[in-house]
């Protein structure tokens, strides 16, 4: 197993949710050397300074301020979260013969199946009340085979394998226990944050998967994962910021949450976070936002579908990205991918001198595909933009499978991206 896939293994089984994402990026941050801004002070940005910013616990954004003069931004933004199921409050179900159930509802669009007959944990955030009176938020995490959500054996469900749907509410409701006293859930929770169970005020849990990422194929050429989608482009991206050397640009990386539920929250592409964070690096800086946004480049990274081994019918004929092929740009003639023929030419450029390979995607035209954070962000901040990923099969599955090399591409090509000298003229021309 190389190193990259080793690290983005230890990457994945440390981010169970956006949460835990975004402490696990905060201590890769500080240990480079990365300052903690709070968003409810002022800030005092210095030449040479690299800084981070959370926001909800779920979101981050890092940046470093030039030592010299900068004129625009570079930017990659992916997203922390990936389809899952949420615990709701009153969590416990009592079911039939003593068996002990949790009350859950999907979070983004899943494909549901594989999530049944497989050891399952849950991790999260809960809000404590501490000894003072204090209210503070605490991350959980089980971590332990906890819970299964178990099919219908054949011989009572004949159609089982013909394609039978799946309810949420009655096939897909999660088995804590059996013979559990009631309250069980929140002693859990309790003991995992820390606290007296009446200390425990509200919780924020979701399941996961607990099998952690391998290697396979004949000769290794392939790996799987959960959460490939979106933690792939997050670990990627995040160590291209890092390996990249300074030039006439401001770096910044974002991670976002709530991507598959449609961005509209505090913290989501679909908030003002990156405009907020924009804005006060160029008052800080002495900049003006419009001039710098217009001078900058942006790539939404999030994984793309690679042509499927037993379905290749639904791949378009000819833009149809394949596993160990390199990263991929994205296009849509409808918008929902921010690519346009300047920024993928400016991309493919970068990775042409970083001598990274570029696949193209493009829906099968009479099959619309779906859609990610670049547009999105760009309601609120227009940045000339990119659509970006990696190629994987079984998107949005618990557990997913992309190209070994891949992961080692994307490094590549977003180091190579954030260390380019871009320079726009504003008539549409760039040098890089």
């Amino acid at each position: 197993m190389s190193d990259t896939n080793r690290l983005l293994f230890d990457f994945i089984r440390r981010s169970p949710t956006p949460f835990h994402v975004v402490q696990a990026l905060s201590e890769r941050l500080q240990a480079a050397g990365y300052i903690p801004l709070p968003e409810t002070v002022s800030w005092q940005l210095q030449p040479g300074g690299a800084y981070y910013v959370t926001r909800n616990g779920s979101s981050l954004i890092a940046f470093r301020i030039p030592s010299g003069d900068w004129s625009g931004f570079l930017i990659t933004a992916s997203h922390s979260d990936s389809p899952t199921f949420q615990v709701k409050e009153n969590g416990e179900l009592a079911g039939p013969e003593g068996y002990l159930r949790l009350n859950t509802e999907p979070y983004g669009g899943m494909l549901m199946a594989p999530w049944l007959d497989r050891p399952l944990s849950l991790a999260g955030r809960v809000a404590v009340r501490l000894a003072d009176g204090t209210i503070a938020s605490r991350l959980v995490d089980l971590d332990r085979d906890l819970l299964v959500i178990p099919s219908v054996a054949i011989h009572l469900r004949r159609d089982a394998n013909k394609g039978a749907a799946l309810d949420p509410k009655t096939d897909l409701v999660p088995l804590l226990g059996l013979d559990q006293p009631k309250g069980c859930l929140k002693k859990l929770a309790a003991q995992a944050a820390g606290v007296e169970e009446q200390d425990l005020l509200s919780t924020e849990l979701f399941l996961y998967l607990r099998q952690t990422g391998t290697v396979l194929g004949a000769g290794g050429e392939l790996i799987a994962a959960p959460r490939l989608d979106d933690l792939q482009c997050v670990y990627g991206c995040l160590e291209g910021f890092l390996q990249s050397r300074e030039q006439g640009c401001l770096p910044l990386y974002a991670v976002f949450d709530n991507e598959e539920v449609g961005s509209a929250t505090k913290q989501g592409a679909d908030s003002t976070f990156l405009s907020d964070i924009l804005r006060r690096i160029c008052a800080a800086s002495g900049r003006d936002l419009p001039a710098a946004a217009a001078a900058s480049l942006m790539l939404s990274a999030d994984n793309a579908h690679a042509v499927h081994p037993n379905h290749p019918e639904y791949a378009d004929t000819d833009n149809r990205p394949r596993l160990n092929g390199g990263v991929v740009i994205k296009r849509t003639a409808s918008q929902r991918y921010a690519t346009d023929g300047l920024s993928a030419a400016l991309f493919s450029e970068i990775c042409r001198r970083a001598q990274v390979p570029v696949q193209h995607l493009t829906n099968r035209s009479d099959l619309p595909g779906g859609s990610t954070l670049g547009n999105i962000a760009n309601t609120h901040v227009s940045l000339p933009t990119a659509d970006i990923g990696l190629p994987q099969l079984a998107m949005h599955s618990v557990y997913e499978t992309a190209g070994a090399a891949d992961t080692d591409y994307l490094i590549r090509a977003v180091a190579a991206f954030y260390s380019t000298p871009l320079r726009c003229s504003g008539d549409g021309t760039y040098r890089i």
